[in-house]
């Protein structure tokens, strides 16, 4: 049983440092977008973006593993309980489908860094901070599941 609480605890901890990555990106692009014509504020602002897109992958890869790990060690692990009741999986269903739209998400925040790499444009500041806000919503839509277990 202990092990499934080290298991949690570094899932959590991983995806805190994931959310940080998801909540910062589009920040890096506003800065971007507002520091035109800024040549070396430009180039820093890149190679944060990408060295934080990156961060954000490890962070996203080792968190998916605990998860699974979470939802399935109960299958390899002796005494390793199961966070899912036989029949009772619907907010896992949810939660896993939230989290995709954040991983796709991040994946787009990405290809918008790597495009201004490439001399492709940016939406305005202001689009670009409302599409900050999207993960946000997203992320408290995962916690209620996360805790509540609604279905």
């Amino acid at each position: 049983m202990q092990s499934y609480f080290w298991v949690k605890t570094f899932h959590l901890v991983f995806v805190v440092a994931w959310m940080a990555a998801v909540f910062y990106l589009p920040r890096i692009l506003v800065n971007l977008v507002e520091t035109a014509g800024q040549a070396p504020v430009q180039q820093r602002l890149q190679l944060m973006g990408m060295r934080l897109y990156r961060f954000g992958h490890m962070m996203f890869g080792i968190a998916f593993l605990l998860g699974l790990v979470l939802w399935l060690g109960y299958k390899v692990l002796p005494d390793f309980p199961t966070m899912v009741a036989p029949g009772g999986a619907g907010w896992l269903h949810a939660k896993l489908g939230l989290v995709v739209l954040l991983l796709v998400y991040y994946i787009f925040t990405g290809r918008w860094l790597k495009g201004v790499a490439k001399g492709r444009g940016l939406p305005s500041s202001r689009a670009l901070r409302w599409f900050n806000e999207l993960p946000l919503v997203l992320f408290i839509a995962i916690v209620y599941f996360v805790i509540a277990k609604p279905f």
